[in-house]
This record gives structure tokens, sequence and C-alpha cells, in this order.
């Protein structure tokens, strides 16, 4: 009897093998594929959870050294270009701007000549001359932003006709300016005497223009600590001015995850900051290179030790930015913020890249709560 009942063991074996090892045999299949398709998305669809917003931020310093008199702005404000931020007592400046006047006006008395007329054009150079540096630092960054598509070609065209007009009227001060010489005669226009007293009141009106602190351009200041009586030295930080021109989200990638990305390639970016909406934006810029970490002694790079089996990936920056611009960036997202993105290297359609944004999609979701 117990030779037909036979062993349950080898019946199972009979059927087609036991349990567990079908068990085994699917969880070895499914971790195949699992693994195939982590390597697929890393190369079509390669994305970071770990994105930060970034933007250009500068510490904003006087030319100058001096006392803060007034201080224009409160933290976090939105600036304009060419809004005051702060401004330093002026008197000193103002006196240095009066002996230099002084002086001016003793050299030409030196020639006989009246130093009225060459005194007002001089001031007009310095000022168009400040102008004209104000206008082209605003209008290369409208030029590097229209190179990127980020600003209308209308935009840069209005920067390149301030450029032009401010570059024509410091001709016309300067030609005012070589007209009051000329009136001197050759003796006065070449005496070095008169030549070191207007260097020196073009100096001293500089000084005077310098005394308030404008705003570059768009943006916020932030961190302002500067408060009246306060004494600042000239290139000493006094806030930090976050630019509002351009902004764009840092992505940290694998350099497996690099192989089929290019500049151009279109993103998708969800921000922490803003659950439930994905932004469409391209990518900018791949980092050439990143520190190594590499350390001298005695004129030789040290042997790095490790503790580790395996050495972990180095991740290079990528550079993602919106489409449209800075005109259609979130007010609501902040500097420094974290941001999930996905680069699609070959296209937006396609089984790979309908789960990366369905996943994209849950993930969206799943910020309400975290």
């Amino acid at each position: 009897m117990s030779e037909r009942m036979g062993n349950p063991e080898l019946d199972a074996d009979a059927r087609g093998g036991s349990p567990a090892r079908t068990v085994a045999v699917v969880m070895v299949i499914a971790l195949v594929l699992v693994a195939g398709l982590y390597a697929l998305m890393d190369r079509y669809v390669p994305g970071s959870p770990r994105g930060i917003v970034s933007a250009n931020v500068v510490q904003i310093a006087p030319r100058v050294s001096g006392t803060v008199t007034r201080v224009h702005v409160s933290d976090d404000a939105v600036v304009e270009a060419g809004d005051p931020l702060f401004s330093l007592d002026p008197r000193p400046f103002e006196l240095a701007v009066q002996q230099a006047e002084a002086n001016l006006t003793a050299a030409l008395q030196t020639v006989d000549a009246s130093g009225a007329s060459l005194v007002a054009a001089q001031a007009a150079v310095t000022q168009a001359r400040t102008a004209l540096d104000n206008t082209r630092a605003e209008a290369e960054r409208t030029f590097q932003l229209e190179e990127r598509g980020v600003v209308p070609a209308a935009r840069a065209d209005d920067a390149r006709a301030a450029v032009e007009n401010a570059t024509a009227q410091l001709e016309q001060a300067q030609a005012n300016l070589e007209s009051a010489r000329a009136q001197l005669g050759p003796e006065g226009a070449e005496n070095p005497t008169i030549r070191a007293a207007t260097a020196q009141l073009e100096q001293a009106q500089y000084d005077l223009a310098s005394a308030t602190v404008t705003a570059p351009h768009l943006g916020v200041v932030t961190n302002v600590t500067l408060s009246e009586g306060q004494f600042i030295g000239a290139g000493s930080p006094a806030l930090t001015f976050i630019d509002a021109t351009a902004g764009w989200i840092t992505v940290d990638l694998r350099e497996n995850q690099l192989q089929k990305i290019e500049v151009g390639d279109p993103a998708h970016v969800l921000f922490d900051a803003l659950p439930g909406r994905i932004f469409n934006g391209r990518v900018q810029s791949i980092a050439w290179g990143i520190a190594p970490g590499r350390t001298v002694q005695g004129g030789l790079v040290a042997n790095q030790r490790s503790t580790q089996w395996f050495e972990p990936a180095r991740t290079i920056p990528v550079r993602i930015e919106l489409d449209g611009g800075m005109e259609n960036w979130p007010y609501a997202v902040r500097v420094g913020g974290k941001a999930h993105a996905v680069i699609f290297t070959e296209s937006e359609t396609g089984p790979i890249a309908w789960l990366a944004q369905a996943a994209q999609r849950v993930r969206s979701w799943a910020s309400y709560l975290h």
C-alpha cells in the first residue's frame, strides 16, 4: 500500500518542481527584469530627486568706505535695477569734490583762464561714464540670457539701444569737455597741473556718486543686517543679492546616467514647494568637471584610503532651465529649494518615458504629504 501512495516530494518533482524552487526562479527573473529596467531608465530617462533650485547670489559691497546713513530696503525685498539699497555719509565725498574743484580752479588761474566751463564739463563726463558702465553691465546680462533663449530678442534690442544711447551721451560729454579745454589754448590743454587736477576732480565725483549703492538689476535682497551708523569698508559685503533674472535647477547625476544626455533635451521638473505641479524645462548645460577632493602633502598627491567595498559613484552637475525663462518661474519656489527632475534623452513618448512620467506624477501627489 505504501508503494501505491508514493513519496509526496517525488510526486511534486515529477509534476514540475517544488513550490520553493518555483518562487526562487520567479524572484530571480523579477530581479533581472528590475535591474534591466533600472539600467534602461538610467540611460533613456535619467533623473534625480535631489535637484537644487539655484540662482546667481552675490554679496553687494560699496566701492568706497563710509558710515551708513540710510538703509533704503528691508530684508527679502524685491528691487528693480537702479533702486537705492543703502547710502553712506556723503559729506566727506562732497568735501573732496569741493577741494578738487578748488584745485582745478587754482590750476586754471595759472594759465589765466576761467575754469567754470571745464568743471561743469568734467562733471558731465563723470556722470555719463557712470551711467554707461551701469547700462553695459545690465545689457551684458540681457545678452547672455538672449543667447540661452531665456528672454525675447526685443528685450535684447532694447538693451543694445540703451547702450548706444549711453555711449552717445558720453561721447557728447567728452566733446564738450574737449571744447572747454580747447578754449584754454595749447598751453592750458597740455598743462600737467591742470591734467592732474582734472583727474582728481573726476575721482572725487565718482566717489560721491558711489556713496549710494544701487541694485545692479532685478532681484531680491536678503540677509540685510545693516543699520544706520554702521561703518563699512570699501569692498566689504553689506548684504546678499539674489539675481531674479536667471534661475535654474542643478541636478547631480551619476556618470553612467550622462551617456545620452545632450544640451536641449526636454526635462520635467517637480518642486517640493509646489506639490502636484510638473513644469517643463530643458537641459542648459552639463558640467565639464568636479573637484575630486585630492589633497597634496609635501608637494605630492596624498593617497586616498578607502574603507568601503565599493567606491561611491561620482556625480556631475546638470543644469536645467524652465521653458519660458524667468517669466514662467513660479513665485513660490525659493533658492536652495528641493526639486525632482527627469530628463528625456530620446523622446517623451514610449513605454519607458510613460513609466517615468507616471512615477513622477505619483511623486507629485505624494509631495503633499512630505
